[in-house]
């Protein structure tokens, strides 16, 4: 392990973790740079950088850059995969919106994004066999290279920053975690990994292993940060990019974009409550432990209880990428410039409303409390 990455002592009082919770959600991810630029314009630097699939990619152009040089890079990539499409056309927020967001989905979905993937031609037939690594409507080739360019993954295994990917692996169907806290050497395959969604994508191999992306089984690693933490006090920046929480569909097109929120939204109620329910039997196992006599302290029954989840207040800052109404199910491969943006800006202005709410400034945990904010909810939109 990196000697700069390992955990802090559960005897230093003042030992405090800043994390970095980036979900999977294609385009959308633009909004998760626009939170990432608001916490770094309120010095907020990150000790752990977590994500899933495009959550992976911005994870990785965080971790592997210099603290200065983050948001660049940042905004090299969203303007690098971002297309001009119809961009100066003032088309408003209604149904000449949603035909232009559907426009600009086909063309990403027939032309590809530069820098990220093309198609894959010829279109692999449905019972035709071929190598597992071509088994996929479009060739995410680019998008290595991309990583090669804009991040250094030297500083990701070597440097402060705590860097964690998930997938999934294709044969057994369980979830893996690629951690710089390991003796793993991180690489642009990992993060690809990470965002192979078939089967658009194809599967990455890894150490004889292919792995496709790991939304398929978690969009969030919010779980694994919660149980591989440190004994300490933890602030943890959730950034998610599918609401688990929306309308009721009115139309067919409203249903498939619902169906699709509900299945990549972020559990993060069903996290944290796991969370709270190993604290309530640690807290009860620390009681038990001090009603026992001394000969009965060493069980290793009561030991295994006590571990059950790491010590230390945790407060989650939850930040949604709210739903709008000219969106549609294609929403996640809509890269125009002009939506992008929009989600760029939408992030840095729930992040700063977020920051500067007296609920969050105003926190104060009880030890080993879990307390989630979910504050932006309530910030003002216009036109939305």
């Amino acid at each position: 392990m990196n000697a700069s990455k390992t955990t802090a002592s559960a005897d230093d009082a003042d030992c405090h973790q800043s994390v970095l919770v980036l979900q999977g959600g294609g385009a959308l991810g633009a909004y998760q740079a626009g939170v990432f630029e608001a916490l770094s314009e309120a010095g907020h630097a990150p000790d752990w950088v977590a994500g899933i699939s495009i959550g992976a990619i911005n994870a990785a152009i965080i971790a592997g850059n210099a603290p200065g040089e983050r948001v660049k890079h940042l905004r090299a990539f969203w303007e690098g995969v971002s297309h001009e499409l119809l961009y100066k056309l003032d088309v408003g927020n209604g149904f000449a919106r949603r035909a232009f967001n559907e426009t600009s989905s086909a063309w990403a979905s027939t032309f590809g994004i530069p820098g990220f993937f093309t198609p894959r031609l010829p279109t692999p037939l449905p019972e035709w066999p071929n190598d597992l690594s071509r088994l996929s409507y479009y060739d995410t080739t680019p998008l290595r290279q991309t990583l090669l360019d804009l991040v250094d993954f030297d500083r990701i295994n070597h440097g402060p920053t705590r860097f964690a990917v998930g997938a999934v692996n294709v044969m057994t169907g369980n979830f893996a975690y690629f951690d710089n806290a390991s003796d793993r050497t991180i690489g642009p395959e990992h993060v690809m990994a990470s965002g192979a969604l078939p089967p658009g994508f194809p599967p990455v191999e890894i150490d004889g292993e292919w792995y496709w992306d790991g939304g398929l089984v978690s969009n969030t690693p919010l779980q694994y940060v919660l149980d591989n933490r440190s004994p300490c006090e933890m602030t943890v920046f959730q950034v998610d990019l599918f609401p688990s929480r929306g309308a009721v569909p009115k139309t067919m097109a409203d249903i498939a974009q619902r169906e699709k929120d509900i299945r990549y939204s972020s559990r993060t109620r069903m996290n944290t409550d796991l969370s709270k329910q190993l604290q309530k039997m640690r807290a009860a196992a620390q009681r038990l432990y001090r009603k026992l006599p001394d000969e009965m302290r060493d069980d290793p029954d009561l030991a295994h209880l006590l571990g059950c989840r790491p010590a230390g207040a945790v407060a989650i800052m939850h930040l949604i990428n709210r739903p709008r109404g000219y969106e549609t199910m294609s929403k996640d491969y809509e890269f125009s410039r002009m939506t992008v943006t929009e989600h760029w800006e939408a992030g840095r202005a729930d992040a700063h409303w977020s920051l500067e709410n007296p609920d969050w400034t105003g926190r104060h945990l009880k030890p080993d409390e879990i307390m989630t904010f979910d504050l932006a909810a309530d910030r003002p939109v216009n036109g939305h």
